[in-house]
């Protein structure tokens, strides 16, 4: 889930170097109030009360299959967990994650399945693939074939599931990636055993796709640029949460840096002969401050201000803003973009300062659309394995990241549905979120996730009706993007 920039995060002490607050009379900050936290959680439970995923009733694949799909799953559980602990235990950061992708391609390796580490252009990328056997064609209602189907739905189906393995600094695996990769591993490794056995099981082309620096980049639209996404049909992913929620909102994300160009001066001899570039940050800031009001309330603009002088005597003429500016559909944050962009250089114009703007260092995140047919398919997975995702909106949509499978969804049709791994109460990007990532509940998630992720594709490769409807509904949401234009 990025939310951190590494750089930002690295460059931040640990709470062990800063001094003891209590030589310093009032200097501790006021503890924020839970009311407003604790409205959402009684809000949250009861809609859970009352509200429940409608599933799907398409009809899959073969019920033999998926029983097939999950003995192959729990002959690997140990196996997922041994690594989901590895992982845990030596966290990389963002395109540093060498030992951890050369893990992954170990088990890979040990299973006989050859995988390429460095794929798409991306060091620490891996991708793996296999192919089973055709299509059942005798038809009938438990193959879940059509018969008589066009050649369009006998066409081969490329299917993709995907990994993350980056960590976050400091805290380690607090967004839980150990959890996502050995789930997205272990959903290929099942379907690759079961193709092994009988190939007319797994009737196309499974791909997994190991997708480094999710965490304050996008690794995954880095990876496009490198074909990855090329003849892809749909692509899941799973993500750990302290719910399990079918569906639920990501916001797309822009970073912007903003510098701003004055003119040095004595702050006191001739304060009149300088244009300050800290009080065109100020405003800047302030600016951003007084738009909050006018944008939508799942809109989210934060800046720090990370240059504005060295000496209170000299006038600066250098500083510098970082801002990340998210929304929830990629017209408003385009929209959202071009305000912030305005504000930046009114304030530019206030202080007869001359102003850079730069877009987007890393590649931008949008937000994910979610396939809404495949969807039920996970949920259906789900209640097999004993749990019951909740649809989107019974979990406040006001507590809202983003991840880089947006510029995914918006290719080809892709669910990311969220899996318990930890307390309700318990956030995202925190040490004891990381804790949870090698609990009891993230070790059943890692068999949980890698069955469900599977029998979703499975489904896809049996059931003709259901392959159609899945590329209907994107086609119908407005069809792929050209992602990296969007914006310009």
């Amino acid at each position: 889930m990025t939310d951190l920039d590494a750089r930002e995060s690295s460059d931040r002490p640990d709470s062990s170097d800063r001094p003891d607050l209590s030589d310093f009379p009032g200097s501790d900050p006021v503890p924020p109030s839970t009311d407003y936290v604790d409205q959402l959680e009684a809000q949250t439970k009861a809609l859970m009360a009352t509200q429940s995923h409608p599933g799907s009733d398409f009809a899959g694949a073969p019920a033999a299959l998926r029983e097939a799909l999950e003995a192959e799953v729990e002959a690997i559980h140990d196996e997922l967990v041994e690594l989901m602990v590895d992982l845990y235990e030596h966290p990389e950061v963002a395109f540093e994650e060498v030992r951890s992708s050369r893990a992954i391609v170990e088990v890979l390796n040990k299973h006989g399945i050859e995988a390429e580490l460095g794929a798409h252009g991306v060091e620490t990328a891996i991708r793996a693939e296999i192919r089973g056997g055709a299509r059942d064609s005798s038809g009938g209602a438990d193959s879940g074939a059509v018969g008589d189907s066009d050649d369009a739905d006998s066409e081969e189906l490329m299917l993709a599931v995907l990994s993350e393995y980056d960590a976050l600094p400091v805290v380690g695996h607090g967004c839980g990636h150990n959890v996502i990769a050995v789930m997205g591993l272990g959903a290929f490794l099942a379907l690759a055993m079961l193709a092994k056995k009988d190939p007319s099981a797994v009737p196309g082309r499974i791909v997994y796709l190991g997708t480094p620096a999710e965490e304050g980049h996008s690794g995954k639209e880095v990876m496009a640029t490198g074909g990855a996404w090329k003849g892809i049909d749909a692509a899941v992913m799973a993500h750990p949460y302290g719910h399990d929620v079918s569906d639920t909102a990501w916001l797309g994300r822009r970073t912007l840096t903003i510098e701003y160009h004055g003119r040095t001066a004595h702050a006191s001899a001739q304060p009149f002969m300088g244009r300050n570039a800290l009080d065109a940050a100020s405003l800047m800031y302030q600016g951003i401050g007084l738009l909050r009001q006018q944008i939508p309330p799942t809109d989210r603009v934060h800046a720090v201000i990370r240059e504005g002088g060295d000496r209170a005597s000299v006038i600066p003429d250098l500083a510098r803003l970082d801002l990340y500016v998210r929304s929830l559909a990629p017209e408003t944050l385009r929209d959202l973009s071009r305000r912030v962009e305005d504000v930046a250089r009114g304030a530019a114009l206030m202080t007869g300062c001359g102003v850079t703007v730069t877009w987007d260092k890393q590649p931008p995140s949008l937000p994910v659309r979610t396939n809404g047919t495949l969807t039920g398919r996970w949920v259906e997975a789900q209640r097999r394995r004993g749990r019951d995702p909740l649809p989107r909106g019974v979990v406040s949509e006001t507590l809202a990241a983003s991840t880089d499978f947006g510029n995914v969804s918006y290719r080809l049709p892709g669910i990311h549905p969220m899996i318990r791994i930890a307390d309700p109460d318990t956030a995202l990007h925190t040490r004891e979120f990381a804790k949870a990532a090698t609990s009891d509940l993230a070790r059943s998630a890692a068999a949980d996730g890698a069955y469900g992720l599977a029998a979703s594709l499975l489904d896809m490769l049996h059931d003709a009706e259901l392959t159609r409807a899945v590329k209907d509904e994107f086609e119908e949401a407005g069809g792929a993007i050209d992602v990296p234009s969007f914006f310009d």
